[in-house]
């Protein structure tokens, strides 16, 4: 024989998460939430700014620990050669910063270098010595103004609260950067 007595059950959903209240006298127990994260409701909580930003970042970052492996092999000056070192340390540490925050929020950031990065790291890997030393350096400088101006944006303009921050922790290393850049820019001159 069936059951007749007709229950309900109370759903309740919002962007990020679904809580089900169960009758208290049907005999159910529910000991917990869940919480339901999507790449949709993502993408609703990045605006395009902070999806840009973070693309960027993520390539740039890339190209950057690239290029500086690069410096240790193919640069003829000691100083250029340690501004590579320094770019492949300070770099991967904030590719993992920005990686995790990707993780964090079910964000997937690209894990190859655009075809326009990809150009300047080819023609970058042929270059020896002193033309090589020359070269990285023009880049790295001009690089750095570009990445610093994105990453003033993004923390004055973001909507995303841990991005922006991210933005604003990595501003200074950045800011050294371009200093160092730009000194063994003049000291290859």
């Amino acid at each position: 024989m069936a059951c007749k007595k007709k229950e309900t059950m109370i759903v309740s959903q919002s962007t990020d998460s679904t809580v089900v209240t169960v009758p208290a006298d049907s005999g159910m127990t529910v000991t917990d939430s869940i919480t339901v994260s999507t790449t949709r409701d993502v993408k609703k909580i990045l605006s395009e700014q902070d999806k840009e930003f973070a693309e960027n970042a993520a390539r740039g970052g890339i190209m950057e620990v690239m290029m500086g492996k690069l410096a240790s092999d193919n640069a003829g000056n000691t100083a250029v050669k340690a501004l590579g070192k320094m770019m492949v340390t300070d770099h991967t540490k904030a590719n993992e910063g920005l990686a995790k925050w990707a993780s964090e929020i079910g964000y997937t950031l690209p894990t190859t270098l655009d075809s326009e990065k990809q150009k300047k790291y080819d023609e970058l890997k042929v270059k020896k010595g002193a033309e090589f030393d020359k070269m990285y350096t023009d880049f790295m400088v001009s690089d750095h103004k570009e990445d610093i101006k994105e990453f003033k944006k993004e923390a004055s303009e973001g909507s995303e609260s841990t991005l922006k921050s991210f933005a604003s922790k990595t501003l200074p290393t950045l800011e050294h950067h371009l200093m160092e850049s730009e000194k063994a820019k003049d000291i290859v001159k």
